[in-house]
Parts: C-alpha cells; sequence; structure tokens
C-alpha cells in the first residue's frame, strides 16, 4: 500500500515538474510576442518612458498608420507573398520528383550518396555563397529581379525537402503504385493521382517550411535587390534601424504584420504538418 502511494506521489511530481517546465519554455516563447505587439499599440511617448509601461494607458495605432502610409510596407507585403509562394511551390515541386526518386531507386549506394551530398549541402553558410551568387547573376544582369530571387530561394529550400519527401514516399508501398500500372498510369500519373494525395500530410509540412524560412529571409534579399518598389518584408524592417535609433512603434507594428502570414498557414495546416512531421520522422 505504501508502495503505490510512493509511485503516485512520484508520478504527480513528474507531472507537476512536466508542466512548470512546460510553462516556462511557453512564457519564455510567448513573451517576446507579447511585449511587440504591447509596443505597437503604446503610444510613441510612452514607448520610452521609465520606469517602464507594460500596458499603455490608451490603444494607439499610429505605428501601424505610419507604417501603411509612409513605409509602402503594402508594396513589401505583396512582394514578399509572391516570392515566398512562389518559391515554396517550386520547392516543392521538385522536392516531390527528387524525393520520390530517391524512395524508389533500387541501388542502396547511389541512394546513399546522393542523401549525403544533399545533407552535405544542408551544412554549407549561406554566406559562403553570397559573394560568387552575386558575381554570376551581375554578369548575367539578373539581379534586382524578383523571378530570379524566388528561383534562388526555391532551390535552397530543395535539399531538405527531397529529404523529408523521400521519408514520406518510403512509407507508401510500391504495390499502390503498381496497382495503377495495372489501370494504365504512366509513373507521373501514377505519382500526381495516386500518390501524392496520400501523401498530403508531408506535403504540406514541406511547404510550410519552405514558405517560412523563404518569408523570413534577409540576406540574400538585401544582397540582390536594390530597386525600392521590389524590396521584401524583412528588408523594410531592417530599414527601420539607422543610426538616428530604431523607430519601434513602425518596427512592431511592422513585425506583427509580418507574423499573420506565417501564423495563417500554421494554423490552417496545424493538423496536417504535425501529420506529416510524424510520418516523416519514423522512417528516413
Amino acid at each position: 500500500m505504501n508502495r503505490g502511494i510512493v509511485k503516485k506521489c512520484k508520478r504527480a511530481a513528474g507531472s507537476t515538474l512536466r508542466f512548470i517546465a512546460l510553462a516556462l519554455f511557453l512564457a519564455f516563447a510567448v513573451l517576446p510576442l507579447f511585449w511587440i505587439f504591447i509596443t505597437s499599440i503604446k503610444p510613441v511617448q510612452e514607448i520610452y518612458t521609465f520606469p517602464l509601461r507594460y500596458f499603455p494607458s490608451k490603444i494607439s495605432l499610429s505605428g501601424y498608420a505610419k507604417l501603411i502610409t509612409f513605409s509602402k510596407f503594402g508594396i513589401y507585403f505583396a512582394n514578399s507573398l509572391w516570392i515566398s509562394l512562389l518559391a515554396a511551390l517550386g520547392g516543392l515541386f521538385i522536392s516531390i520528383l527528387a524525393g520520390f526518386a530517391l524512395s524508389r531507386l533500387r541501388s542502396g549506394k547511389k541512394i546513399r550518396g546522393v542523401l549525403l551530398a544533399l545533407y552535405f549541402t544542408q551544412m554549407i553558410p549561406t554566406f559562403i555563397l553570397m559573394a560568387p551568387l552575386f558575381f554570376t547573376l551581375s554578369k548575367l544582369r539578373l539581379t534586382n529581379n524578383r523571378l530570379m530571387l524566388a528561383v534562388i530561394y526555391a532551390a535552397t529550400t530543395v535539399a531538405f525537402g527531397a529529404i523529408m519527401a523521400k521519408s514520406f514516399f518510403d512509407r507508401i508501398p510500391p504495390s499502390i503504385e503498381e496497382a495503377a500500372f495495372i489501370d494504365g498510369c504512366d509513373p507521373f500519373s501514377a505519382l500526381f493521382r495516386v500518390i501524392l494525395p496520400i501523401s498530403l500530410p508531408g506535403l504540406v509540412a514541406i511547404f510550410s517550411f519552405a514558405f517560412v524560412n523563404v518569408w523570413n529571409e534577409l540576406f540574400l534579399a538585401v544582397m540582390l535587390m536594390s530597386t525600392e518598389w521590389k524590396l521584401t518584408v524583412p528588408v523594410a524592417l531592417n530599414s527601420f534601424i539607422s543610426k538616428a535609433g530604431v523607430s519601434w512603434d513602425v518596427m512592431s507594428a511592422g513585425i506583427i504584420v509580418a507574423l499573420v502570414p506565417t501564423m495563417a498557414i500554421f494554423a490552417v495546416g496545424q493538423k496536417y504538418i504535425v501529420a506529416g512531421l510524424t510520418e516523416g520522422g519514423v522512417k528516413g
């Protein structure tokens, strides 16, 4: 009887510690976003007061008004949305083809070699590629081109996407596509009509991660884009930092607005993303 009570106490203590750890982690993750939101709706004079005001005396949307009227943020937002969607969809398409080919190859040595190369590309810092990439695109007169920027972004997402796609396709038995062949499908028809609908959670996960990575990318956009009306959201947010200081009201408002697309993607596709990561994490 005493042993049972001791076990129950241990389980209760363990559950309490896990709850506390999760609560601290949640607070660590959410509090910065909460503070940015509070700053975005504070009157300007209350942002710089000391001691700090943790809640505004009145709600002010002046930061959002400046963001829309003075900084052309709507144009930057549209640029980022277009580039991110195009890059994520292009990267997803290539990742599907590459992942399916790797999943169905019969030679284990070839698969290991290609996978090793893909893993190796993930370890190369972007900074190493920036100088030769800028030099090459300058010679080809392809800098300051939104379509080329989207193509480059798509290429950066392919390696990770192909590795994930392979893990999803490995879970689908080849007998399913063999049945499609018997029904008259060619390999491409079998892939897009039969295999991809089964792999929907994995595809949503790949697309979501690709979109978020492209949406948040700063360095390539700063290096390759020079015309103001072609800039992206991260570049616009970076421009709010000047020698005179940081426009915290506009910066905070811009960060909140920039979070909307990524939050929408994860909110809509949360079920598929969790299922896709679970399926892809079992077998690689």
